[in-house]
């Protein structure tokens, strides 16, 4: 009989294991260069196995990120890499490593955590829920926007993060879920899977305003990032990629679901798909509300239910006061004192929805994933700022 699972960080020397798993469970093949930039990143402390019988039959990663919310960071974990070999499926080690995955963001102060799934269903028994979409754009080159010049100038890069980040930086910050990218981060993650060209706009002052980092490949321009700080950044770099025309059939681009560029074209009918993306979860409710930047102007106090049967930490009811500034105080609610304030519930996965903005408090309420008293709902409307959701990054 085998012995009981053990959980525990998987040392260095079995980091080629580890790639082994994964590369086998998501069907990849590893080049040694791919393993030289996987190890870069790999760090024991964050690396997470079951072993049975001394022998690692399971794992996850627990990426130390930290993200963007309301122009704030935010501590992350991002959940990555879950895999289990054939032979121990079905024994429930995943359930047993998401479980401490949980205690262990909370212990190191990760009050959010994000994953790409590889099926919706299965992390949202966990917790996790459908955060973010992306909009998918194919369009032919005959329909690229040829717009005028500006008074700006593009000058190709390479791939060199000095002159990225801080454009990267000051994009990201208008989303909530953005990575704030570290510098091992966009050697080994961004150059490495985004290959090809990189070119900076500079607007009339020398100021960098945007850049777009793309690969040309058999007749077809791969747009990997095209990130923008204002409208004369953004019509310069598309009619740089529009001046590619004459060497390629299409141009595909992934964008922020509430990309207008439709909109902008003189001949709109072109292919726009709307993927979904990550999922995210709230794995400290007090600790991510104290710290989550209301609008100011509101001073409010509600209470909020919360149902979460993974993290018996975040299960109660909590009293929310927010003062002028948007700062707010959490704590247990004293049914003594708490009787006649504006009352919400939710769940856990349905408390992500709504603090990261991908849906509004109306819309829940409607849906019926909210339930409370209409000044509850009209309370947490004017608290929580509208924000777009998206992550540029894979992990």
């Amino acid at each position: 009989m085998s012995e009981q699972p053990v959980i525990r960080n998987i040392p260095k020397e079995q980091f080629q294991e580890s790639m082994d798993l994964s590369a086998f469970a998501f069907q990849y093949v590893l080049t040694e260069e791919d393993r030289y930039h996987r190890e870069a990143l790999m760090r024991t402390e964050e690396l997470w196995g079951a072993y049975v019988d001394g022998r690692l039959a399971a794992k996850l990663t627990i990426h130390g990120f930290e993200t963007w919310m309301h122009g704030k960071k935010f501590a992350l974990g991002g959940i990555a890499g879950v895999a289990t070999w054939p032979e121990y499926r079905r024994g429930g080690l995943v359930t047993k490593l998401l479980a401490h995955a949980l205690m262990t963001m909370k212990e190191q102060g990760q009050t959010l955590s994000f994953l790409y799934p590889f099926q919706f269903p299965f992390y949202r028994k966990f917790g996790w829920e459908m955060c973010a979409e992306q909009k998918i754009y194919d369009i032919p080159a005959a329909l690229l926007p040829h717009w005028p010049a500006g008074t700006g100038k593009i000058v190709r890069t390479g791939g060199q993060r000095e002159l990225l980040e801080p454009v990267y930086t000051a994009y990201a910050e208008r989303y909530n879920g953005m990575l704030v990218r570290e510098e091992g981060w966009w050697e080994h993650r961004v150059f490495r899977n985004k290959p090809g060209m990189a070119a900076v706009y500079y607007d009339s002052s020398g100021r960098a305003a945007g850049y777009v980092m793309y690969q040309v490949k058999e007749r077809v321009l791969k747009v990997h990032e095209l990130v923008y700080l204002d409208h004369q950044a953004r019509t310069a770099l598309w009619r740089f990629l529009a001046d590619h025309d004459s060497m390629i059939d299409r141009l595909t681009l992934s964008a922020p679901a509430e990309d207008d560029l439709a909109f902008l074209l003189d001949h709109p009918r072109i292919k726009q798909e709307l993927s979904p993306t990550f999922m995210a979860r709230i794995v400290d409710v007090p600790a991510f509300l104290a710290k989550f930047p209301f609008a100011s102007g509101v001073e409010s106090t509600l209470l909020l239910r919360v149902e979460d049967t993974h993290a018996a930490w975040n299960n109660g009811v909590w009293r929310l006061s927010v003062d002028e500034s948007g700062t707010a105080v959490v704590r247990e609610a004293d049914s003594a004192s708490s009787g006649c304030l504006p009352f919400a519930s939710c769940s856990i996965q349905t408390l992500a929805v709504l603090m990261l903005g991908y849906r509004r408090p109306a819309l829940l309420h409607e849906i019926g994933r909210l339930q409370g008293t209409a000044e509850a709902v009209e309370t947490l409307e004017r608290l929580i700022p509208p924000r777009p959701v998206y992550l540029a990054d894979y992990f």
